[in-house]
């Protein structure tokens, strides 16, 4: 591209150049021929007075002399013979014209010029005293007719010749201006089919090629972001069966001793790493970006969705000797969130309760409407966390030591905080009343952030309740849950 442009400017260039030049250097050697006749005529007529006075030899003489052209030898007078018998023809001067141009010019009465040896003459016919006409002729060399045309002709060629460098210099500029974004934008292009998926190309260039990056630069962003959620689609789908595998774990350990116990426990654990593999796996391979979206439009009852997880995990909280408490949840709180991903959320919380507290550590559920949010609660009597911080980072456990540490791989809080980021809210982790950790998820119902919530406004709570059995449907215990409920398992 860049060699065709300067192709194009180079022919275009020159053509104006020759259009123009050839004919201005022919006009400025006419005019220098114009100038020397011109001159010539005005010498020639310097002689013409005394013509009209006389024709003596010696006082013409002396007037072709006292000229400029005359002194020069290129001055000379021709005077025809006078009809009386002893007279003859009178010449001044060198004759360089043929008789024949002499006459033809005396006979017509107008001026000519003749091509002589070494230039042109002049032939002025000039009116004597007596009536005749005599002829004054004056030798124009050829140097002074093209006296100046040679060094206007190296001027003007001088001035094409650089306006066609100056012309092949902008277009080759101009090249490099759209080449050099195209190379980047194909270099870029060749990159990220490469799997380079950090390329991004400079937004600079004429407007076409600047909405060519910005175009690449968006598909570029758009294929991160996809590569992005599959991967952490993928590790919160496997995260998603911890809380089947909490349930499995807890059940086999209480399956006393025995050959098949120690088959289903060993299995179980088997399966926990097969999936803290995948977790990681995704984990380690995905780019950096945002986390998933809820998707337009979605949304379900908090209430609802609250009240059959726990009915769920409450079964194995009676078993476990832990006390219970759920608040908030007697009216529909609507919020922008898609049913499966704030029952994972939940999940992963009360799940995280289960595996990083003791048997027999009570924990609570509270829910608040504040009008432009719904403020989540979940409180334990735990140890708590020791670094809420590195908690919140994904990929990061905050749990201190305790049963179930063992094999976390921590992207329990990044779900919860990346489905409250999604509505604009938060995710904050502190201590409870109840002597361990609170985590308070702030979801937005405008889809902006909540101020309040980000000034960690704490919200009063209200009396809670304990869930009994009459809560669960009549379920008595974790192992009749598992069998009867046919929501067993979180809603993946």
């Amino acid at each position: 591209m860049r060699w065709a442009l300067v192709k194009v400017c180079l022919a275009v260039t020159a053509m104006v150049v020759i259009a123009f030049a050839v004919p201005l250097g022919l006009v400025i050697k006419e005019m220098a021929r114009d100038r020397a006749f011109s001159d010539a005529e005005r010498q020639a007529a310097t002689i013409g007075p005394t013509l009209t006075i006389t024709t003596d030899r010696e006082e013409l003489t002396r007037a072709v002399l006292s000229t400029e052209p005359g002194g020069r030898g290129r001055l000379a007078v021709h005077v025809p013979a006078a009809d009386e018998p002893d007279s003859r023809r009178l010449e001044i001067g060198t004759r360089r014209a043929t008789r024949h141009d002499l006459e033809t010019v005396r006979t017509s009465g107008r001026a000519s010029i003749s091509e002589v040896p070494g230039g042109s003459a002049l032939l002025q016919p000039t009116a004597l005293s007596s009536g005749d006409i005599a002829v004054v002729e004056v030798f124009v060399p050829e140097g002074e007719v093209s006296n100046g045309v040679g060094t206007a002709w190296l001027m003007l060629a001088g001035v094409g010749i650089a306006l066609i460098v100056g012309s092949v210099a902008v277009a080759d500029r101009l090249g490099v201006r759209m080449v050099e974004p195209a190379q980047r934008l194909a270099g870029a292009a060749q990159n990220l089919g490469e799997g380079r998926l950090g390329t991004r190309v400079p937004e600079e260039g004429p407007t076409e090629l600047r909405s060519a990056a910005v175009a690449f630069n968006s598909m570029a962003d758009q294929v991160v972001q996809l590569l992005a959620n599959e991967r952490e689609l993928a590790a919160d789908l496997s995260h998603r069966l911890r809380t089947p595998l909490t349930v499995l774990r807890l059940n086999a350990a209480s399956l006393g001793e025995g050959p098949a116990a120690e088959q289903t426990r060993a299995a179980v654990e088997q399966l926990e790493r097969e999936v803290d593999t995948i977790i990681r796996t995704a984990r380690e391979q995905r780019p950096q970006t945002q986390g998933v979206q809820s998707g337009a439009g979605a949304g379900c009852d908090a209430s609802e969705v609250i009240r059959e997880r726990m009915g769920f995990w409450s079964a194995l909280a009676e078993d476990e000797g832990r006390t219970v408490r759920l608040a908030g949840v007697d009216r529909t709180v609507r919020i922008p969130v898609a049913r499966p991903e704030l029952a994972a959320a939940v999940d992963a919380l009360l799940g995280n309760v289960f595996r990083h507290t003791p048997e027999g550590t009570a924990f609570a559920v509270d829910v608040h409407h504040s009008g432009d949010a719904v403020l989540v609660l979940v409180s334990d009597a735990g140890p708590g966390i020791a670094d809420p911080k590195a908690a919140l980072a994904r990929g990061a456990t905050g749990r201190g030591e305790g049963p179930g540490a063992v094999g976390s791989t921590g992207l329990g809080l990044d779900i919860v905080r990346r489905v409250a980021e999604s509505t604009g809210g938060d995710l904050r982790i502190g201590r409870s009343v109840l002597g361990g950790t609170e985590v308070r998820i702030w979801i937005g119902l405008d889809g902006g952030p909540s101020e309040r919530g980000r000034r960690g406004h704490r919200v009063g709570r209200r009396t809670g309740k304990r869930i009994g059995k009459r809560q669960r449907h009549g379920v008595t215990g974790r192992n009749a849950e598992l069998r009867k409920s046919p929501d067993a398992e979180p809603n993946l």
